[in-house]
């Protein structure tokens, strides 16, 4: 089997209180994302392209948000999780990942590093292995009149070397 590529993508509104949470990381803020778990747009982007990947479905398949164990649920632990159902059922191991956060705010290259970090510390890779980018929507549409913000990831899967 060669590699195999999947792209997630996923959006939550701003509501008041922060901070903001995304790979894993505390953002400061006055606002925060809201969702039925903890609303971490980049985990769940990055879930889905790590299942899709997979042929494994998506992060609602794997855990719905009509199951109250998955309200406030931490999204580091939904991908942690999917991650290892790729490994046992499919034998897949992430390579890389490319993730891009579209906001007005907040700004990621500020805790770029500590997101990388925190992705790579989480599913077993080298922080080399995990890009994060920011961009802004140039003003335009809801991200623009900073109602949320949106996040698509790319994740490249290889068979695990034993």
């Amino acid at each position: 089997m060669t590699s195999r590529t999947g792209i997630g993508y996923d959006s939550h509104r701003f509501v008041p209180g922060g901070p903001i949470r995304l790979g894993g990381v505390d953002i400061p803020s006055d606002v925060r994302l809201t969702g039925h778990s903890d609303a971490d747009a980049i985990c769940h982007a990055l879930t889905d392209a790590i299942l899709g990947a997979a042929g494994l479905g998506d992060i609602g398949s794997m855990f719905p948000d009509t199951d109250a164990a998955n309200k406030g649920r931490d999204s580091i632990d939904m991908l942690v999780r999917a991650m290892n159902r790729v490994q046992a059922e499919r034998g897949l191991s992430l390579v890389q990942a490319d993730i891009t956060v579209i906001a007005q705010r907040p700004k990621i290259g500020p805790h770029r590093e500590a997101i990388r970090q925190r992705l790579a510390e989480s599913l077993g890779v080298a922080a080399a292995d995990i890009s994060v980018k920011g961009k802004t929507n140039e003003g335009m549409g809801w991200i623009g009149r900073e109602e949320g913000l949106a996040c698509i990831a790319v994740a490249t899967l290889a068979p695990r070397t034993p």
